[in-house]
């Protein structure tokens, strides 16, 4: 059987972010030792390196955007990197870089799939459901807004990154560990059907049942694409990212939600967004998700024969 080669691709930017720090984060992986993890379980890696793009000018927001040209910019150059690994048969791993680089690579993602009619399955790993819009922010900011740019809501060069018009529907959407939305931005969500597992319904099912809801109707030869913010863990485990909500899944808990996932044997893209060191500290952060990137593609605590317990 043939090695399985995943793409490595930095995206340093924090443009679309509210706080400065994220555009450190592909570095923070790779020394943390994310390469070395994703070869213990069987894959070749290839390191990309970084994209370039516009720096962040750090201004306030126009017409319910900050930095609408530099974050146009950086997903345009994440489409087209995302697009060419997809193409050259490899699985697209994005460091970021704050979440609104989730347009680029999911909008890559989703043309290379309907490409193929292939079906795909994005799960959505976030505090938060990134479904806002310009006139429903309170900030402006576009880390805030890639689900609703990827379903159709949001200026036209964001919602047509590649010529394709909405990337996504909702029914394509998985969003788990949800505990953070705004009061208009929550209005929204419910109006679009989106299928969110909030951490209230974790806490009542466990994250067994809810992964097992999530990935119940999946396609035999599904493409599932995990977009992972490193806030969707509890700050207790993963403190530095620019926006904890405290009561997060535990270290545990995500860790069977991604092996969960890694037990489908169809995982074939992910993004890992939103890791900030300015605000970490020793690099712990950026090491749990690397822990949580490993089993995603094989690591397992099994030690045991599987059953159907």
């Amino acid at each position: 059987m043939k090695e399985k080669t995943v793409a490595l691709i930095g995206a340093p930017t924090d443009v679309g972010a509210g706080a400065r720090g994220a555009s450190m984060g592909p570095e923070a992986l790779r020394v943390a030792g994310l390469a070395q993890a994703l070869s213990r379980q069987g894959l070749q890696v290839v390191d990309t390196g970084n994209l370039s793009g516009p720096f962040n000018p750090w201004q306030a927001p126009v017409a319910g955007y900050r930095h609408l040209p530099e974050v146009v910019q950086w997903n345009q150059a994440l489409f087209n990197a995302v697009t060419a690994q997809l193409q050259a048969g490899h699985i697209p791993v994005m460091l970021g870089g704050d979440h609104c680089l989730g347009m680029g690579s999911v909008g890559a993602v989703a043309r290379y799939c309907r490409q193929l009619g292939q079906p795909l399955r994005v799960f959505w790993l976030d505090a938060h459901t990134d479904f806002n819009t310009a006139q429903l922010t309170p900030s402006g900011n576009v880390h805030g807004m890639p689900v609703a740019c990827l379903c159709g809501f949001g200026p036209d060069e964001l919602v047509n990154l590649g010529g394709q018009g909405a990337a996504l529907d909702a029914a394509d959407l998985r969003m788990i560990g949800i505990r953070s939305v705004d009061r208009r931005e929550r209005l929204f969500v419910h109006e679009q059907g989106l299928d969110v597992y909030d951490m209230r319904m974790i806490d009542e099912l466990g994250m067994r049942a809810v992964m097992q809801a999530a990935l119940a109707d999946l396609p035999d030869d599904v493409h599932i694409h995990v977009s992972f913010d490193v806030d969707f863990l509890d700050p207790g485990d993963a403190p530095g990212v620019g926006t904890t909500v405290q009561g997060g899944p535990t270290w545990r808990e995500a860790q069977l939600c991604m092996e969960m996932l890694a037990d489908t044997g169809r995982v074939a893209s992910l993004d890992i967004v939103e890791l900030n060191p300015a605000l970490d500290v020793r690099n712990g952060t950026a090491k749990v998700a690397v822990q949580m990137v490993e089993s995603l593609f094989g690591k397992s605590t099994l030690v045991r024969q599987a059953s159907s317990y």
